[in-house]
């Protein structure tokens, strides 16, 4: 059973790998809608590049991979805070409790929001006295269960919810994942799906309209709407490898690579490396490959024992070719 699945395995990052480097550009480039669900969610994630699949061992994982929130913890606690983009910042809470003899339970909140901004038309360029603003979050459960003292497997249900100004969008979607470890070099051979479900379509009183439709007798206005198009959510799927390059009593350092699939992007790379020092210092690194916009990204973290509580907090820097470089803040506990 075990070597199959790890051949399998095995077989399909071969496959991505090939795939990747063999693909054109994605005909459904920038078309999905929702796209705050692709942000870096956690400071660790971010500094190793998004190569979390085979890495999320705590609350974390929910944003990535829910399987793995069956390992190494009875319960933890996260917490991210990220200023996106000058304009916008991402708040992110997660939590997992894990039953005996049950599974493990999750549970996360992700929300994106932006100060009001006053309103312009082309008859008014200097503002029309109005004022708008959106906001952007998700709410998931999460169930995952160890099926065996190797594998594990996990789902997530969650709302999405869209809103700029008066007009709103909303749609369920499910998240998938597996974990298994193997004994060579403490290997985790992981795959997740994100974001499957319906497409969503905004809707509101500013589509509203009245219209003359009758030639024959004038002004018999009829109330209407104008109709927006759907577009899916940014469905993702990953498949990650994540193995030790050293590790003694001092010093372990831990690779990562993930094979990325997008519906509304090119197939991509990410590959990160995290070294621990003492069992509490860290410092980060990772790479997104095919990616036009981000150029590496660097971070730090401190892991701190206090009876039989963990506490980390990591910091993450990337940096963007044209957009403003992003700086991540995290807060995990795990008791």
């Amino acid at each position: 059973m075990r070597p199959n699945i790890s051949k399998l395995c095995t077989d399909t990052f071969c496959l991505l790998m090939v795939v990747t480097s063999l693909s054109a550009q994605n005909p459904n480039l920038g078309s999905a809608t929702a796209q705050f669900l692709k942000i870096p969610v956690g400071a660790r994630s971010a500094a190793l590049g998004g190569a979390m699949t085979g890495m999320s061992t705590d609350a974390n994982a929910l944003f990535w991979n829910p399987a793995g929130i069956t390992q190494e913890h009875n319960q933890s606690l996260h917490f991210s805070y990220i200023p996106w983009m000058t304009f916008f910042d991402l708040t992110a809470v997660a939590y997992t409790t894990t039953l005996p003899e049950i599974g493990t339970f999750g549970f996360h909140i992700l929300a994106l929001g932006m100060e009001e901004m006053e309103v312009t038309t082309e008859l008014k360029p200097d503002g029309t006295g109005q004022y708008f603003d959106s906001q952007d979050f998700v709410i998931g459960a999460s169930f995952a269960k160890k099926l065996t003292d190797r594998f594990s497997m996990g789902f997530t249900t969650k709302y999405v919810h869209q809103r700029i100004w008066n007009e709103t969008a909303s749609g369920i979607a499910f998240d998938v994942g597996t974990h298994y470890n193997i004994d060579f070099q403490n290997t985790s051979i992981a795959m997740s799906m994100r974001n499957f479900g319906e497409d969503m379509q905004m809707e509101g009183p500013d589509l509203l309209l009245v219209h003359d439709d009758s030639e024959i007798f004038p002004n018999r206005l009829q109330q209407a709407s104008k109709v927006t198009e759907k577009h899916p959510l940014p469905i993702s799927f990953q498949f990650g490898i994540a193995s030790d390059l050293l590790r003694n009593a001092w010093l372990h350092s831990r690779i990562c690579l993930d094979a990325v699939h997008l519906n509304d992007d090119e197939e991509q790379i990410y590959t990160g490396i995290e070294t621990i020092l003492a069992q509490r210092f860290i410092v980060r690194g990772g790479y997104q490959f095919n990616n036009d916009e981000e150029r590496g990204s660097l971070g730090v973290g401190l892991n701190q024992r206090i009876d039989n509580l963990v506490l980390k907090l990591d910091y993450a820097y990337v940096l963007h070719e044209h957009l403003e470089d992003t700086r991540i803040l995290s807060v995990s506990l795990l008791f």
